[in-house]
């Protein structure tokens, strides 16, 4: 790669593919905020989230029904539902994968997001009629959901010049951060005053609005874009041309199986799925659970690491390419640094959270840093297939993304149906101890994993140089590692 600044004429921040990647930042920000709303109406939706032992009857306010409709769901029975939208995910990552690069993204983002959105209208009367309907509600909506969330890393083939790859990857996906952000913060109070039913409206119309948007703004190749300026243009055109001068060839399967750093993305995205989806799914739970405060509290406390997070994500892009721009350290060393960053703070704010938590507070501090330091992992190994195979980076993100999400499907359920058993506070001391195994086995990945992606990044720089196929660099991965 060479190292070039952006050119004095080149539009920068008010720029079209700037604006393309807040537009992404949206549209993610929507999906998330539809996925995460249930985690906390779950609150509002049942009689308590406390296992049956330590519920008292007399004690429990009832709602309104018209209002808040509650429900005798088991902690079990919404283990399920909250894990349902994962099930979608992982059966629609390796079509969605394969399609990116034969249609248009145009229409398959912009219509999987109206389909979420119009499911999202449809959860309240589902949970009406009951659990089974509302579980299959949320598989649909995670095969509309996952459609958007894989497919739309195929966009930056075309569209992000490789110096700038970091700050428009980490402003489009900080976009899953704010969503449940936003969601935390406002739902408690949408509650109180509105009814739970219409958190899933509010989020649901407004997913509508960015699809409409998405269909009118977007164009799948920059050089198609009608209101883009030339410089623009032939600016991303001529920073990719290299990498999308050939069409997409068959898919080097074999090489891809036998690439060891693959697998290494792989075990390094299965690790930041399964924490990361364990926060979204049980933090409003865990806080009305352990820290005993009311729906609007709980959406408060929740949100302080998504905001910690979106701060994250953003400074590690900005800082990525500034290093880039500025030939302060080189594609390899920028990769291994946030990758490492994002590994292994996460495990040592997490065993400061399961040891040295003696109080509300320390507890809050800890839980945040454990998750928002995830975020530097934006400018890591999340987008290190960017730099391998930029061809084929749409399928090999859905496959990395189908095997990750098994962790998030196995601990969010795993983590509900140990929750139901006993005690709150055994349940709790359970609950730690599906995670204390989980994190020193993460701590030992860690170090193999950012050995491993050492090697990638290395390889990675040997391939701007390399003239050959990609599938020859895949093989060529495997050899060297």
């Amino acid at each position: 790669m060479e190292n070039q600044c952006l050119p004095k004429k080149v539009p920068g921040f008010c720029s079209f593919r700037y604006g393309l990647a807040l537009l992404l930042h949206f549209c993610n920000s929507a999906i998330m905020a539809q996925r995460v709303c249930l985690n906390l109406t779950m609150v509002a939706m049942v009689n308590s989230t406390k296992p049956h032992s330590l519920l008292n009857e007399s004690a429990v306010e009832m709602l309104d029904d018209v209002k808040n409709p509650v429900y005798s769901w088991s902690l079990d029975v919404q283990g399920f539902i909250l894990s349902s939208v994962f099930c979608g995910m992982v059966a629609v990552q390796l079509p969605v994968g394969y399609l990116t690069g034969i249609y248009p993204m145009k229409r398959i983002i912009g219509s999987s997001l109206l389909f979420s959105s119009v499911l999202s209208l449809l959860i309240p009367p589902a949970a009406q009629v009951g659990a089974a309907l509302l579980i299959v509600c949320r598989i649909i909506q995670g095969l509309a959901q996952g459609t958007v969330s894989t497919g739309q890393h195929e966009i930056w083939v075309k569209w992000a010049p490789p110096l700038e790859r970091g700050r428009l990857t980490s402003m489009t996906l900080s976009g899953f951060v704010m969503g449940p952000f936003i969601v935390l913060l406002v739902s408690g109070f949408i509650c109180d005053l509105l009814g739970w039913p219409m958190v899933f409206y509010i989020f649901g119309i407004v997913g509508c609005v960015l699809s409409l948007s998405w269909f009118i703004l977007f164009y799948d190749d920059p050089k198609d874009h009608p209101y883009m300026s030339s410089s623009e243009k032939d600016y991303i055109i001529s920073s990719l041309t290299q990498q999308v001068s050939s069409g997409r060839q068959s898919l080097p399967i074999k090489a891809m199986l036998m690439s060891l750093p693959l697998w290494a993305i792989i075990l390094n995205s299965f690790a930041f799925i399964w924490s990361n989806s364990l926060l979204v799914t049980y933090t409003p739970t865990f806080i009305s659970t352990v820290l005993h405060v009311n729906v609007r509290e709980n959406g408060l406390l929740s949100s302080l690491p998504y905001l910690l997070a979106y701060i994250c994500g953003i400074v590690a892009g900005q800082m990525s390419d500034f290093f880039l721009c500025r030939k302060i350290f080189s594609v390899v060393t920028v990769r291994k640094l946030f990758t490492t960053l994002g590994t292994l703070c996460p495990v040592i704010f997490t065993m400061c959270l399961l040891y040295l938590s003696f109080n509300f507070y320390s507890t809050v501090i800890f839980l945040t840093l454990a998750n928002s330091t995830l975020s530097f992992s934006y400018c890591g190994q999340l987008i290190n297939a960017l730099d391998i195979a930029p061809r084929y980076y749409g399928f090999i993100k859905a496959v990395t993304a189908l095997l990750g999400m098994f962790g998030g499907l196995i601990s969010s359920t795993v983590a509900g149906l140990i929750l139901n058993q006993g005690l709150a506070a055994l349940a709790w001391l359970a609950w730690n101890s599906l995670c204390s195994p989980c994190w020193p086995l993460t701590c030992y990945l860690s170090a193999f994993l950012c050995l491993m992606n050492a090697e990638i990044s290395g390889v990675c720089h040997h391939i701007q140089h390399h003239n050959g196929s990609e599938e020859e660099n895949l093989e060529c991965f495997f050899l060297i590692v």
